[in-house]
Parts: structure tokens; C-alpha cells; sequence
């Protein structure tokens, strides 16, 4: 009987460190969520505003396509970064995103959507391997050589992008493309709680991306980076 309630004991005790270990890492990851959007707040611009800055160039971060053509929430960060473009706020984008494969290619449907726009081909660089946020961040300081820059994305999205730009010594303010509302946000909502606290530690180690290679300067011409 003795051996039965210090099994019992233990148990209780294994149950509320647990317990405590879940507090404290829920805390944690939500106090650093707070800490990373308070943080770069003040960098989330209107269009009008942005327009005010002379920037590098606008980056427009990749989402998902399917057969061919843009996801809504891709369509709107090609809209919002076009309408940029138009009014000024720099001469190049950037279209970055995954194209890892061959049989999936965000970067030349997005180049291709702002072309059929009426943007000169050789203002549209295309980042092929803007695997992630961070990767993305990363080529355009490294590969793009771009210093200050406008990022385009929805809102959510935004708050982590600012922040690891931030973090790799660029120059870096954003306009949200929240054009319109989107299935599933609740879902990636939450999910980007969890992303922004593991970018807030990626950036401390600042790990080189997947791939690098030579430098296409922003100043160049776009159609380098065509395939």
C-alpha cells in the first residue's frame, strides 16, 4: 500500500513540474510574441506614407500558387507591392519566394503578374530560394545587396518579417496587403505566435540560408535573375 501512494506521489510531482514547465514556456513564448510586434509597430506604413521613403526596393514575400496563378493572399501582396511601384516608392521589387522544385515556382508567376501589369520586365528581380521569411530577409541584404527596403505582406506576417530584418541591419518598413479577409486566419493567427518566438531566437545565431551565391546588385537588371 505504502509503494502504491509513493507511486501516486511521484506521479503528482512528474504532473506539476509539467505543469509548470507548460506555464513557463507558454509565458515565454507570449510575452516574445508581444515583445516582437510592440518592437517594430511604428515601422508598418500606408501606401501613402511609404512613398515618402526612398527605398531599394519593395519586397514582396511569396505565398502559395496553384496551377499557375496566385492565392488570394498572394494576389493581394502582388497588388499592394504593383501599386507601390506605381506610386513611386522605388523603382525595383522583388518577387521572392519558393521555386525549390521544379514543378512549383512562385517566383515567375509572381514576376509574370506584375509584368502582365506593366512593369518592365528588368525592374523584377526573382529570389528563387526565399525559402522562409528569414531566407528572404537574408538574400536581399546578401545576394540583392538592397539596404533599406519596403516589405510587402499581410499584417500578421508582417510584424515577424520587420523584426528580422531589423535584426539583420536593414533598413526595413512595411505595408500590410490586407486587401481583403481570408480563410483559415485564425489558424495562422496562432501558428505565427509560435513563429515569431522561434525567429526571435533564429536571429540571435543568424544561420546562412540554404543557398547564396553571386551577388545580382538591386541597381542591375531584373532579368539576370530570370530561368
Amino acid at each position: 500500500m505504502k509503494r502504491k501512494t509513493d507511486r501516486v506521489k511521484q506521479m503528482w510531482k512528474v504532473l506539476v513540474c509539467l505543469l509548470i514547465v507548460a506555464v513557463v514556456g507558454a509565458t515565454a513564448v507570449f510575452g516574445i510574441n508581444s515583445y516582437v510586434k510592440m518592437s517594430v509597430r511604428a515601422q508598418i506604413l500606408s501606401p501613402e506614407e511609404a512613398t515618402q521613403i526612398d527605398s531599394d526596393c519593395i519586397l514582396v514575400l511569396g505565398a502559395g500558387v496553384r496551377a499557375g496563378r496566385p492565392s488570394h493572399m498572394l494576389e493581394d501582396r502582388l497588388l499592394q507591392g504593383i501599386q507601390l511601384y506605381e506610386k513611386g516608392a522605388s523603382s525595383r521589387l522583388i518577387m521572392s519566394g519558393d521555386h525549390g522544385r521544379k514543378e512549383y515556382d512562385e517566383v515567375n508567376v509572381m514576376k509574370q503578374f506584375a509584368i502582365d501589369a506593366g512593369i518592365p520586365s528588368k525592374q523584377v528581380f526573382m529570389d528563387h530560394a526565399g525559402f522562409s521569411t528569414y531566407e528572404s530577409l537574408y538574400r536581399a541584404r546578401d545576394i540583392f545587396q538592397a539596404k533599406k527596403i519596403i516589405i510587402v505582406t499581410q499584417e500578421y506576417h508582417l510584424y515577424r518579417a520587420l523584426y528580422i530584418a531589423k535584426k539583420l541591419g536593414i533598413e526595413a518598413n512595411g505595408v500590410a496587403s490586407d486587401l481583403r479577409g481570408y480563410a483559415g486566419q485564425e489558424y495562422r493567427d496562432a501558428r505565427e505566435i509560435l513563429a515569431r518566438a522561434k525567429d526571435f531566437f533564429y536571429v540571435m545565431v543568424k544561420p546562412e540560408p540554404t543557398y547564396l551565391g553571386d551577388a545580382i546588385p538591386i541597381n542591375s537588371n531584373g532579368d539576370l535573375t530570370n530561368d
